[in-house]
């Protein structure tokens, strides 16, 4: 496999794969036009439909931006992850559990060395522009503006000096002004933000856009597997088995990452807000991962961009919010919490597990569980409850036996058809938090809800009961290599 260690060198490597990159020269529009596009291509997850599982793309010209192009859809295939880390899609939970126990940590590269820097703009230069510098898309007309969806946001604790890197939504509002969403209580960088207003101080902050896809994956671990204080690029390093680079911010006293495509140099602003449609006024933000578009927040913290840094011809990455691509960086870092949690409590049991597409990777998780002795029974329910103690957001589990594809749904759900009755088999949990982009978890939708965002968790146990086994046998057919008489299709 070829060295990948930044965008480049992914996109180079996935070209030499058959159906896995496609680019065009056709020029298009960011502003809705881009992600319609790429809508039909290759976006997947919980897109609405007409949509599929397809190729990367790289757009060539972007109406608007000379001298840059735009990448989407690097993760939107489980199996194209696999490709870019080197490990088998069904085994990349297991992949990030490893990583993230055996961290290697960042090391900083002189500015001299960082790719990053290639380009320099400052903000108090005449005519600086953000949205004339960064194509980013508009994925929909009802869009607040141009949203960096694919933005690595890097800030230290202002009191540990601890640093930490996560993925916000962050949207471009004036020429040097950003706005950043933050899920209460999800995010290192919140506590940050808010040690930092406290102190009356504004946070330096670095986003990062266009890196390696080992380090969008890493940065979307979330506590308590990744507790306050631990950074993420340590697991992205294990992943590749190299430290990841880093380099010192030009304006602010910060880092970002070194071989980035652009860097964003700012500072969050203490006690600043602004209404996040406030340029369209439509009362949406972008389409989320539930596969609906997020409702405009009246209040959110504001980014007073400092400088924007390039390589030489930068190629912008994006992702369509609900697109299979959330899937995969949401989803594979949970799997591997759920694995880590499970395997402490209960080792050799829980065979795999898949926080699936239709979840958005995070609602959803369909665990693959092991019975070997009669007293295994009712463990597998107990794996369950440890998977919503390790992951907050997930709202549904579906316990599967060893002879079922977690990875397929269509064998999933013919688990629950031919092995699961409700009114045993189904285990209601009303009033849990959960997240509060699903619009059903809301009081006008039951009044078990109490509040926004809570939810009533269910687990699916799909399992054979262990003491009915021998009636479940699936049929047994004749194992053999079909490449033998299809050859071109088993390759």
């Amino acid at each position: 496999m070829a060295k990948i260690e930044d965008l480049r060198s992914a996109l180079e490597y996935l070209k030499e794969i058959d159906g896995q990159l496609v680019e065009t020269d056709v020029e298009v529009d960011p502003r809705a036009e881009l992600s319609g596009v790429y809508r039909y291509v290759g976006a997947g997850g919980t897109v609405a439909r007409p949509t599929q599982e397809g190729p990367a793309m790289v757009f060539n010209k972007v109406k608007g931006h000379e001298d840059a192009k735009v990448a989407i859809g690097l993760l939107a295939s489980r199996k194209r992850v696999g490709y870019l880390l080197n490990e088998k899609p069904e085994r990349l939970g297991f992949l990030l559990n490893e990583a993230v126990s055996a961290p290697i940590a960042p090391v900083v590269v002189d500015n001299k060395e960082a790719k990053c820097q290639e380009v320099v703009h400052y903000a108090d230069e005449p005519g600086f522009d953000i949205r004339k510098l960064i194509p980013a898309p508009t994925n929909t007309e009802e869009d607040a503006g141009p949203y960096i969806t694919m933005g690595l946001c890097y800030a230290s604790d202002p009191e540990t000096k601890e640093s930490d890197i996560t993925i916000h939504r962050l949207c471009l509002q004036s020429k040097d002004e950003i706005s950043m969403y933050f899920v209460p209580g999800a995010r290192h960088l919140g506590v940050f933000r808010e040690k930092a207003e406290a102190m009356g101080k504004p946070l330096p902050i670095s986003i990062s856009v266009g890196v390696d896809p080992a380090i969008e994956i890493a940065a979307c671990f979330e506590p308590p597997t990744t507790p306050l204080g631990y950074n993420e690029l340590g697991a992205a390093g294990a992943i590749r088995k190299e430290a990841v680079k880093l380099t010192n911010c030009l304006t602010i006293d910060e880092r970002c990452i070194a071989n980035a495509e652009y860097v964003i140099e700012g500072e969050l602003l203490p006690d600043v807000r602004v209404r996040e449609d406030v340029q369209s006024d439509t009362g949406k933000a972008m389409p989320e991962f539930p596969g609906y578009t997020g409702a405009a927040n009246p209040s959110v913290p504001i980014i007073k961009v400092k400088a924007v840094t390039t390589r030489k011809n930068p190629i912008m990455q994006s992702c369509i919010g609900p697109s299979e691509e959330h899937v995969s960086m949401a989803g594979i870092p949970t799997e591997a919490s759920i694995i880590s949690m499970v395997e402490r409590a209960m080792p050799g049991k829980l065979q795999n597990v898949y926080c699936a597409s239709s979840g958005g990777g995070k609602y959803m998780a369909v665990m693959q569980f092991k019975k070997t002795v009669p007293s295994d029974e009712g463990r597998q329910r107990q794996a369950a409850l440890l998977a919503f103690s390790a992951f907050s957001e997930l709202k549904h589990v579906f316990l599967v036996d060893e002879d079922v594809d977690c990875f397929d749904i269509k064998d999933v759900v013919w688990a629950m058809n031919t092995r699961f009755q409700a009114d045993v088999d189904l285990i209601p949990i009303p009033g849990v938090r959960c997240h509060p982009l699903d619009p059903s978890n809301d009081p006008a939708m039951s009044p078990s809800i109490r509040d926004h965002g809570i939810a009533c968790k269910a687990i699916f146990d799909c399992t054979v009961p262990f003491s009915e086994k021998d009636r479940f046998h699936r049929s047994k057919f004749k194992e053999l290599d079909p490449a033998h008489w299809v050859p071109e299709l088993f390759k």
